[in-house]
């Protein structure tokens, strides 16, 4: 009996460490501008920056980036590039699809220079949304 015991408390160890090794990441929106291509395909400028508090989750066990705005925005990630590094940002760059197939870039930059604001970067193939956002712990 106390053989039986042990094995289900390994067996709940195990499956603790294992929830403990998946990493969730929240951030927390500020505020969020687009840019768009035009009708030639040319880029146009920056919207204003608009207030937005929105819930971002990047789940890396699932590998898949959740944006809670009005509508949910669900990405799976392709590929983790390598980490990136310069005088001014650190960045953290994902291959991504979204729900209809469509591949782009998904980028978390943390500009050094500017107190390690954080931004987030979804790259689309007409459209480039910036959210600046903060980690919630």
């Amino acid at each position: 009996m106390s053989r039986l015991k042990i094995v289900i408390v390994i067996v709940f160890m195990i499956f603790g460490l294992q929830s403990v090794s998946a990493q969730l990441y929240k951030f927390q929106t500020t505020g969020f501008s687009v840019m768009e291509k035009d009708a030639k395909g040319k880029w146009g400028k920056w919207s204003k920056l608009q207030k937005a508090e929105i819930v971002v989750t990047l789940d890396t066990d699932k590998n898949r980036l959740l944006v809670y705005s009005q509508e949910i925005q669900l990405y799976k990630i392709l590929k983790y590039r390598e980490k990136e590094e310069n005088d001014n940002d650190i960045v953290h760059a994902f291959d991504c699809q979204d729900e209809n197939g469509e591949e782009f870039t998904i980028s978390i930059i943390t500009r050094k220079k500017q107190s390690n604001r954080k931004q987030l970067y979804i790259n689309q193939k007409n459209v480039i949304i910036v959210y600046n956002v903060v980690t919630v712990p």
